[in-house]
């Protein structure tokens, strides 16, 4: 029986049509991820760098909120305070929402390097602030913007060179985070309170040790994929309901888990701790956060993302719930230990939870800084609230319960997310 000369070119047509869907793929970088290699983890270990250098400076509020109360700003309210720390933490996921779509217009490199110059000059201008209205430009403003432009974009870059080990390679990134979270706040708590360094060289000193850390990153991070040119933002996102979903999710726990990184030196010299080893915890927090960053990670990639970032938030209300019943040096050390640890999952878990609801790899850093962005307005409401019912009630409970309770909510939220997959409540994504 002779072959059908409609079938042989029905065959032909899709055989083209095959061959020149993989051929334009190719040629805008939008083959399979290599999932690993020397490339794909020399990104990660830049974007290491640069979580060590921004969010391990930013982990260290607390130290400044403590100093602050007792030097330069002695005489403002505490909520009045942290509304740098919170302005800075809003901003360097805000500024996401730009940092993200031109890292998908223009790749990293004309993105991370001008933002690294920026973050050091916003550090060196820190360290001569004296007055409020100082500290919120530099240390609010010019300094969480630069943050912002800087952690997206490479985020971004780590998730396109990875597909199934997505949360673990941005959980052993954003773990750059929690190691500058040990290093950074012990550093300043030694200098500004043990030594005669003063305020500005102790902050010059960490802008030192920073800059070729971030000069190994603007060399190291790079884009897998071609740019594209499409619209500069993707508003249609917000009719996907599982990134809505995603990003209220986010917000919650974003409201509540800034707590214990602006409070627990507060709260701890409340308890009768000394100064320094007080300070301490924040270096102890973010050590255990480190574990906590990477391992979930490693479990989010074999039991599902949402998995494990809904495992996180719940836990992380939970123990935020029993941050007033830490009330000596050895229980604030344990308590420390098991925040740090669970809420490490935020933070990389939401990051890695994105590819999930992401529908073209071109657009990675456009979902993700937009989202991201976002959720972003709790971390600028959050710690000032925090500041205000301290000041109403003159205890850590109030503050406990309301940020114990967002996380929570942040928590089975990430849950709803998942009925709006195929997989449903009970899948592992």
């Amino acid at each position: 029986m002779s072959p059908n000369p409609s079938d042989i070119e029905t065959t032909k047509k899709v055989v083209d049509d095959i061959t020149h869907s993989t051929l334009s793929k190719k040629k805008n970088g939008m083959d399979k991820a290599p999932d690993g290699g020397f490339r794909a983890w020399l990104i990660t270990a830049g974007t290491a760098c640069i979580f060590f250098s921004t969010l391990g400076f930013a982990n260290s509020f607390g130290i400044f909120e403590q100093y602050y109360l007792s030097h330069q700003l002695k005489d403002e309210s505490a909520d009045k305070v942290a509304w740098i720390g919170s302005l800075a933490a809003f901003l360097q996921f805000a500024a996401g929402a730009l940092g993200g779509p031109l890292f998908d217009r223009y790749g990293a490199w004309k993105v991370i390097r001008p933002a690294a110059i920026m973050y050091l000059f916003a550090m060196m201008m820190t360290s001569l602030c004296k007055q409020y209205w100082q500290f919120m430009l530099a240390q609010g403003i010019l300094l969480g913007t630069s943050m912002g432009l800087l952690q997206f974009p490479a985020m971004a870059a780590v998730i396109q060179h990875f597909d199934k080990n997505i949360a673990a390679a941005l959980g052993a990134a954003v773990s750059g985070s929690s190691i500058g979270g040990v290093v950074i706040p012990i550093a300043l708590s030694k200098m500004l309170n043990s030594t005669s360094l003063g305020f500005g060289w102790s902050v010059r000193i960490i802008g030192f040790v920073v800059t070729p850390l971030l000069a190994f990153s603007c060399l190291a991070v790079k884009s897998r994929l071609q740019p594209r040119k499409t619209k500069f933002f993707i508003a249609s996102a917000f009719k996907t309901p599982k990134f809505s979903l995603l990003v209220a999710a986010i917000f919650f726990m974003f409201l509540g888990f800034f707590t214990p990184l602006f409070y627990i030196p507060t709260y701890a010299v409340s308890r009768g701790v000394d100064t320094t080893l007080a300070s301490y915890l924040l270096a102890i927090l973010n050590a255990a956060s480190t574990f906590g960053r990477v391992i979930p990670g490693v479990l989010a990639d074999k039991f599902g993302r949402l998995n494990v970032l809904s495992m996180g938030g719940i836990l992380t209300g939970i123990i935020i719930f029993c941050m007033n019943q830490a009330k000596s040096t050895p229980a604030l050390i344990v308590y420390s230990i098991a925040f740090g640890f669970w809420s490490g999952t935020i933070i990389s878990g939401a990051t890695a939870a994105f590819s999930i609801v992401i529908p073209d790899p071109r657009t990675i850093g456009t979902y993700l800084g937009t989202g991201m962005g976002v959720a972003s307005l709790a971390s600028l409401i959050g710690p000032p609230v925090n500041g205000a019912l301290l000041n109403k009630y003159g205890g850590f409970s109030e503050i406990s319960i309301f940020s114990g309770a967002m996380c929570v909510l942040g928590g089975f939220l990430t849950l709803a997310t998942k009925t709006t997959t195929s997989q449903g409540l009970l899948g592992r994504v």
